[in-house]
């Protein structure tokens, strides 16, 4: 099989080393010089350049602010800096903002030279591949986050039709006729309603890019507890919401974390308990938001407060499917907001979250 071309363009301001270099390299590679940083600039637009050396002592521009000037628009070569003198703080600046791949004294060394060119090249192939690997991979990601998406949307219109038939049953009296089998078909269909919502919810938080729309607290926050009691009206909530002043942010995810956390309030009740209670502040300014949200619930173990938003992390206490928390969290990252969680099995669970005005 035949060697790769190895396209290497060599910047120098004295022509002797230019021609030095073509004599000993030419056979091995296919190289282009130039007497200055314009000049190979102008080569790099036109040509496809694998591995560049620039000397470090050229008037007007030195290697090393050339070698920073073409980061961002040409950030595939792989670069080397030859220089006749040692200037280690050039160097060092050079080597901590990754400029430069690799330093090489003049004179130089043919073999050495030579090796730090082939390494060079073999870093620009493994970049490359790399490259198109991830470029592949999200490809794919994306590819499949759609078939879940398209398969969660088209699965959940017949699921809302059962779920509407058991509530034709539940009208005319006919939910106890056939022992527990309408129970057993609307807990399930709830169950599995609940699952596509979530894998939706992921979706849509993973894909759409954060928007801005004036919030108001207090209307969002009734109407959550509105749809989330709709089945359960044993669970009070106490709500205290203190807007006196405009709050924009992403709508769409802060109503994904508000409903999961007031989902997971109601829903991790201690059965036994009489007095089952949700308190929800929320204290706005011009800066940021503030919420808390305390429940008597069941508590989260102590083992277990550093892993609740983990992807699908559950606990023999809460049978959940483990993406609530999960989907709170990456929320709270795309708006740039925090979270914090204190917890006993005793007193319940109160999650302390922040989200930054955009305003």
């Amino acid at each position: 099989m035949a060697n790769p071309t190895v396209r290497v363009l060599y910047i120098d301001d004295e022509e002797n080393n230019l021609q030095a270099f073509r004599a000993a390299f030419r056979r091995q590679y296919e190289i282009y010089t130039a007497l200055s940083a314009a000049e190979g600039l102008k080569i790099m637009q036109h040509i496809d350049i694998h591995v560049v050396l620039a000397d470090q002592k050229m008037p007007n521009t030195t290697g090393v602010e050339f070698f920073k000037s073409i980061v961002k628009t040409h950030p595939d070569p792989v670069r080397i800096l030859l220089t006749g003198y040692t200037d280690i703080e050039a160097l060092a600046d050079a080597i901590n903002h990754g400029d430069i791949y690799r330093y090489v004294a003049k004179p130089w060394n043919d073999l050495e030279l030579h090796n730090s060119m082939k390494n060079a090249y073999d870093s620009y192939v493994a970049r490359a591949d790399l490259k198109n690997k991830i470029t592949e991979l999200e490809k794919t990601n994306d590819e499949l986050n759609r078939f879940i998406y398209s398969i969660s949307h088209e699965l959940r219109a017949p699921l809302v039709s059962v779920i509407g038939i058991i509530n034709l049953v539940k009208m005319e009296g006919l939910y106890n006729s056939s022992g527990e089998y309408w129970n057993l078909i609307e807990t399930c269909s709830n169950k599995l309603d609940y699952y596509i919502q979530k894998t939706l919810q992921y979706y849509k938080n993973a894909k759409d890019v954060p928007d801005h729309n004036e919030i108001n607290f207090d209307a969002l926050v009734r109407e959550l507890i509105e749809l989330h009691t709709y089945s359960d009206k044993e669970t009070k909530f106490n709500v205290n919401i203190n807007q006196e002043v405009k709050f924009t942010g992403d709508a769409f995810r802060i109503e994904v974390i508000l409903s999961n956390l007031i989902s997971n309030a109601i829903k991790y009740q201690k059965t036994n308990e009489l007095n089952k209670m949700v308190n929800i502040d929320i204290d706005v300014n011009e800066f940021e938001a503030k919420i808390n949200i305390n429940d008597n619930g069941l508590g989260i173990l102590k083992e277990h407060l550093e892993k609740i938003f983990t992807q699908f992390f559950k606990s023999k206490i809460h049978h959940g499917t483990g993406l609530g928390l999960f989907i709170v969290k990456e929320a709270l990252n795309k708006i740039n907001g925090t979270i914090n969680v204190s917890s006993n099995i005793e007193d319940g669970t109160t999650f302390k979250i922040t989200i930054p005005n955009a305003k």
